[in-house]
């Protein structure tokens, strides 16, 4: 089947997507990775094409994203991210500090990574203790490694202040040249904190939530600030904070009850539900109690990482990207699909040419 555009490319031969683990394996051709926003291919925002997998049939259906309101029922809730993104890049001569979040002692993770010519590739030559000036007079200091690429650092000024006036958006190789921090915002971000973007939002226009609304599905947020991802390593995602209010957990809890569906956009909102739908644990968080496998108003810092073994407990679908073979973000989507429902969904996309990456194309599982 030909999807709404029609293929970015023609591939020869993508081949089957093999499971790996919990997750899968694919090439990924470079024609397939969105380079610029869709805005600048023509596009609006709700124009990206939609793949929706469903887990009842194993059916794939090809849209486009502003058809998204005819796709889900009256009762359904999407719970979205609020959390909005940072210019977290700041750049030296040599060397580029991405500032992935911060910490609850007040001090960032921060990873260093050499410029090139096109974008940056990981610098492993630091040590604690060094200092490194950045532009404005500021100073980093670089207390200790938090993981092999990360580290723990403090700044001798206020980061939001200042990356506001030095900052700009993280981007990879894959996208050739800067763009406005605009282009990284989605609909819903309000609350600053987000190294990368929140991207399975992004295609929401404003016109599309009145329609949404309008059809009587109910839109809740959450926070969860995302740190830095890392394309050369495939590994677990590291503990981020988050915060679901009560009214969200209470609207999730009725939504349920009801017949209804809750729908994730993104994985972060999928990350949070899912850290607040678990038994309480001892920790840096605070929040009551909800019903069992329901969702509890929760905040604090999460490490829970959504695997198959553990599944779901409190969310019936999910909006996202197409994201890279083994990642962890395709282990928690077999969480919810299993490995064969999404092996059939990523065999279409990769075959109908969908873009992959923050500024591709989007992916609705029901």
């Amino acid at each position: 089947m030909t999807g709404p555009g029609g293929p970015a490319d023609v591939i020869g031969g993508p081949g089957r997507p093999r499971a790996s683990g919990d997750s899968l394996t694919f090439a990924l051709a470079a024609p397939l990775e969105a380079r610029e926003p869709p805005e600048a291919r023509g596009l609006r925002r709700d124009e990206v094409r939609l793949l929706v997998s469903r887990r009842d049939t194993g059916e794939v259906t090809h849209h486009v994203f502003a058809d998204l309101p005819s796709l889900l029922a009256p009762g359904d809730l999407l719970v979205v991210n609020d959390s909005a993104t940072l210019p977290a890049a700041v750049r030296l001569d040599r060397l580029a500090v991405h500032f992935s979040g911060r910490l609850a002692s007040g001090d960032w993770l921060v990873e260093l990574r050499r410029r090139t010519a096109t974008a940056t590739e990981p610098y492993l030559g630091a040590a604690p203790g060094e200092w490194l000036p950045l532009p404005g007079g500021a100073t980093l200091r670089l207390v200790e490694r938090e993981t092999a690429r990360l580290w723990r650092a403090r700044l001798d000024r206020d980061v939001l202040s200042y990356l506001a006036a030095h900052g700009v958006p993280i981007r990879y190789g894959y996208v050739r040249r800067d763009w406005p921090l605009a282009d990284y915002q989605t609909v819903f971000g309000v609350e600053p904190g987000s190294a990368e973007m929140p991207s399975a939002g992004r295609p929401f226009t404003p016109e599309l939530v009145t329609a949404l609304v309008s059809r009587g599905i109910g839109i809740a947020p959450i926070t969860l600030h995302t740190g830095v991802a890392s394309p050369e390593k495939d590994e677990p995602p590291y503990p981020e904070w988050f915060s679901v209010s009560a009214r969200t957990a209470l609207l999730a809890n009725l939504t349920r009850a009801h017949g209804g569906r809750v729908i994730a956009v993104g994985t972060t909102v999928v990350r949070a539900l899912e850290t607040a739908a678990r038994p309480p644990v001892a920790g840096p968080r605070h929040g009551e109690a909800g019903p069992d496998g329901g969702v509890r108003a929760l905040s604090g810092w999460t490490s829970h990482v959504v695997t198959p073994a553990g599944g779901v407990r409190a969310v019936d679908g999910l909006i996202t990207g197409l994201h890279e073979p083994r990642s962890s973000h395709l282990m928690m989507l077999s969480a919810i699909t299993g490995t064969g429902v999404l092996a059939e969904a990523y065999e279409e996309a990769l075959r109908e040419g969908y873009l992959w990456h923050e500024f591709g194309d989007s992916h609705l599982i029901l």
